[in-house]
């Protein structure tokens, strides 16, 4: 342990169930060391199984955080929408329609100062709402997590 630059301690803290059945885990990561950046920064996000880490998950949890999606209760809005009652409603709901996910990225992106990259070339306004999700979910996971990790 005393040569590694970075040692993570990574812990399942919960099950994703839907209904009986286990599809994935809470886990957390805490960085116990790290000789390249700060240490001790915790992140939370949810692995599903056959798919990894959930994407609708972490834009969730980044949307309540900054104030983009309201949570009451068990139920989750964006603006006048309901996404859903219960995260796992709520994800599937994020999942099953791309224009709301799309919409509800391009304001985390600007609430937190970043370039939005389908802001661009325009995909989002002309429609093209799954060739903006591809590269937006893959830097809100890169970049939007950071803000998660200051906890």
């Amino acid at each position: 342990f005393s040569y590694s630059s970075v040692r993570l301690d990574i812990r399942r803290i919960g099950a994703l169930k839907a209904g009986n059945d286990t599809v994935g885990n809470q886990t957390r990561v805490k960085v116990v060391k790290n000789k390249v950046a700060p240490p001790f920064k915790v992140v939370e996000f949810d692995v599903m199984y056959g798919e990894g880490i959930s994407r609708e998950g972490s834009l969730l949890d980044i949307g309540i955080e900054h104030g983009v999606v309201q949570k009451s209760g068990a139920w989750f809005a964006y603006g006048d929408e309901r996404l859903g009652q219960g995260r796992e409603n709520a994800k599937i709901f994020l999942k099953e329609n791309e224009g709301v996910r799309n919409r509800i990225l391009a304001e985390i992106y600007d609430k937190l100062g970043f370039d939005n990259p389908n802001a661009e070339d325009g995909a989002v306004e002309n429609g093209d709402e799954a060739a903006a999700n591809g590269a937006a979910g893959d830097a809100l996971v890169a970049e939007g997590r950071a803000g998660v990790l200051g906890r």
